[in-house]
């Protein structure tokens, strides 16, 4: 039996699940490598002669005990030679308290099982087992929408994403951390309330942390904003970042209704209101062009599917366009041109070209 179970886990300076975490990593180790190190701190704090006996015939059992406890209690004493010397003046007399302080276990009745299970963590081949264990995924999604497609994702915390098209996003869920990378596209979020992980979104430049909110973040290549990241919240706060961790100087908070942009170089630009209701608009196939360029929201509608209007003229390109329009009728964003703007459509082969009514 392991007697790091969490029925006998020692009280620490750790919260609850962080000792539940314990005692269920303790239980998937290997039995004699436990025994060893529960040996180990027993021995420094005294064995009567019966306990001697045990000890003695649990060695003589299997090879592989020795082996354990040999390799345990070589790698303790190497500790001891690196502990910090403040640390060394301050331990206490018996040596059981000795190693329990150093690994911060609170004095009790289950002082015993504590250090061992610490001890067989920290010293023996658990060492690296547990790290890996504590950092390794508890939950882990890869999805992504095709152009023209769109999809709601529901997390295991309760959490919700809306992936507009051509996006893709990684969702990785950890012991006290929730992280979702968005390499393309652009996604809604509405995250579930849990102080003890935070909610991070990594897109391009930026970290964007949150603990319950809704807000929206895009990260294209093409159409609006293009080659820049954008954040927008319709409700809570958020913190934007930079990823590579710069000065928190250029970090911003933002709450409802407000938002921001990088630049072409990342740099987080000033927040900016930002209507609730506009935050995703693209949840209900709409787009808002605010003077926009007419090459910049072709690029955008050609996201939701292959456009057959095409720009040959800089001079068209760089005309600018504003309204409400329907992201899946381009056809009906063509009819209104020529109307707001100086331009014709000039059937070209298979596509239609938009030219200036008068190209002198």
């Amino acid at each position: 039996m392991n007697p790091f179970s969490s029925r006998s886990a020692a009280p620490v300076r750790q919260d609850d699940d962080d000792a539940r975490e314990l005692a269920a990593f303790m239980d998937g180790q290997d039995a004699g490598d436990v025994a060893a190190a529960d040996w180990l701190v027993r021995r420094q704090e005294g064995l009567t002669p019966a306990e001697a006996a045990q000890f003695d015939e649990w060695l003589a059992a299997d090879a592989r005990h020795r082996a354990a406890f040999d390799r345990l209690q070589a790698l303790w004493a190497g500790l001891e030679t690196v502990r910090p010397a403040a640390t060394r003046r301050r331990a206490p007399p018996r040596r059981r308290f000795a190693l329990a302080s150093w690994f911060g276990i609170a004095d009790g009745a289950a002082m015993h099982a504590a250090a061992a299970a610490v001890a067989f963590v920290m010293i023996g081949a658990g060492w690296w087992g547990w790290d890996a264990w504590r950092a390794a995924p508890v939950f882990s999604l890869q999805v992504a929408t095709a152009r023209g497609q769109q999809k709601e994702v529901r997390l295991p915390d309760g959490s919700t994403l809306w992936l507009d098209t051509a996006t893709r996003a990684d969702a990785t869920f950890f012991r006290d951390r929730r992280e979702v990378r968005l390499p393309e596209g652009q996604a809604m979020f509405s995250v579930q309330a849990d102080a003890q992980r935070p909610f991070d979104v990594l897109a391009g430049p930026l970290r964007i942390t949150v603990v319950g909110t809704r807000f929206a973040v895009r990260n294209t290549r093409s159409g609006l904003h293009e080659g820049a990241v954008s954040v927008t919240v319709e409700e809570g706060r958020v913190r934007v970042a930079q990823l590579d961790g710069g000065p928190d100087g250029l970090a911003v908070q933002l709450a409802g209704g407000q938002g921001v942009v990088t630049d072409a170089q990342g740099a987080i630009g000033p927040v900016h209101a930002n209507a609730s209701a506009s935050v995703a608009l693209w949840r209900e196939s709409r787009v808002e062009f605010d003077g926009t360029t007419l090459a910049q929201a072709l690029a955008e509608f050609g996201r939701y599917g292959a456009p057959d209007l095409v720009i040959r003229d800089p001079r068209v390109a760089a005309l600018r366009v504003s309204g409400s329009f329907d992201l899946r009728r381009l056809d009906a964003f063509a009819r209104a041109l020529p109307r707001v703007l100086p331009v014709l459509l000039a059937p070209s082969g298979e596509v239609t070209e938009i030219r200036l009514t008068d190209p002198r």
